[in-house]
């Protein structure tokens, strides 16, 4: 990892999976599975509460898609039937967490000068990454240009210091890494999703298609989900009626209930990724890979993202489409990165 810059250092890892996903022209060791930090292992355990979820009957569908290398082969699975949040979490849910727990999110701790070696340690201040539009439209080589590491901007301060959930409290919750996510899910009695749990949900029953609302990117000359129109990265159009991450519930639901399935901030699984992760899959429950590798950070330990994001666009990230799998370093956050939970049926 290069040092010039702590900003550097977080974004290089970031680079690629900010958005959960690369710039789709350009698809393409195992590392040790993570350490979950005492913070998250002093969480109670909450009980099981399946207030405000929908129920998910389960039952075989075809996982992944044709369309990316790394949601291939199209493969047949069949998952036992579970419960799962309509809506993404929200910063109001996330609050009562951290009030009644008094959790920091990772992008919220001081960083360990270990870690970065050569950085001054005045620059080394808890931040997260945070979309900057460009003034005028660039190459899209370089997420680098779109995207800033922010000091200070953390759950509670979506852009930086400056900023507040005042007012967003039926936004999604962002800049959540995989352990606060986790952290939560604990908390309320529940779990992350597995991907095919997720990939199912999406579905609503309704089969393989090329959107998880259909085949029609505008059904009825109507945008149904919350991502980017315009050119991508310096003018949103906004004609979804959002710039940034929405309300929950803005658009409609899919037949099983559920919200933002497609769109709005990229959600966590719980499975670790691998691009050849389809190619051994279980045909029931799986649950994942039992390592992390991706080819384009080696060293770096990811788990699965799901559904997009208000940044997706067919310039660039293409990654809401339904079958799509986006993939997050373990310890980042962006504001345009969420979750939802689930719950066994027993």
């Amino acid at each position: 990892m290069k040092t010039v810059n702590v900003q550097v250092c977080f974004l290089g890892a970031l680079a690629a999976l900010t958005c959960g996903c690369q710039k789709e022209q350009n698809n393409s060791a195992t590392s040790d599975t993570p350490v979950v930090a005492a913070s998250m292992n002093s969480i109670p355990e909450g009980k099981r509460d399946t207030t405000g979820m929908a129920w998910i009957p389960g039952g075989t569908f075809l996982m992944g898609a044709d369309e990316f290398p790394d949601s291939r082969p199209v493969h047949k699975v069949t998952v036992d039937g579970f419960y799962m949040d309509t809506h993404e979490v929200t910063n109001a849910e996330y609050a009562r967490f951290v009030e009644a727990t008094n959790y920091k999110t990772v992008a919220e701790r001081p960083l360990n000068p270990a870690d970065y070696p050569g950085v001054p340690a005045d620059k080394l201040v808890p931040g997260s990454a945070v979309f900057t539009p460009t003034p005028t439209s660039v190459s899209l080589d370089n997420p680098l240009q779109w995207w800033n590491y922010v000091a200070g901007a953390d759950w509670a301060h979506p852009e930086g210091p400056g900023s507040t959930i005042k007012g967003r409290e039926n936004l999604p919750v962002v800049h959540v890494s995989y352990e606060d996510a986790a952290a939560y899910a604990r908390w309320a009695g529940k779990r992350l999703p597995t991907e095919a749990e997720w990939e199912f949900a999406a579905q609503g029953g309704r089969g393989n298609h090329t959107y998880y609302w259909g085949d029609q990117l505008k059904p009825g000359n109507k945008w149904v989900a919350n991502i980017y129109q315009g050119s991508f990265p310096d003018k949103n159009l906004n004609e979804d009626g959002y710039a940034g991450a929405a309300p929950v519930k803005s658009f409609p639901s899919n037949p099983y209930g559920l919200y933002d399935m497609d769109g709005n901030v990229w959600e966590w699984c719980q499975d670790l990724y691998r691009p050849d992760a389809y190619q051994t899959s279980a045909a029931n429950n799986p649950k994942g890979p039992a390592d992390s590798y991706d080819p384009d950070e080696p060293g770096a330990t990811k788990r699965v993202q799901r559904g997009g994001s208000f940044l997706c666009s067919d310039q660039y990230c293409i990654r809401y489409k339904a079958g799509s799998r986006g993939k997050g370093e373990v310890t980042s956050g962006s504001n345009n990165l969420g979750f939802r939970c689930v719950v066994s049926a027993k």
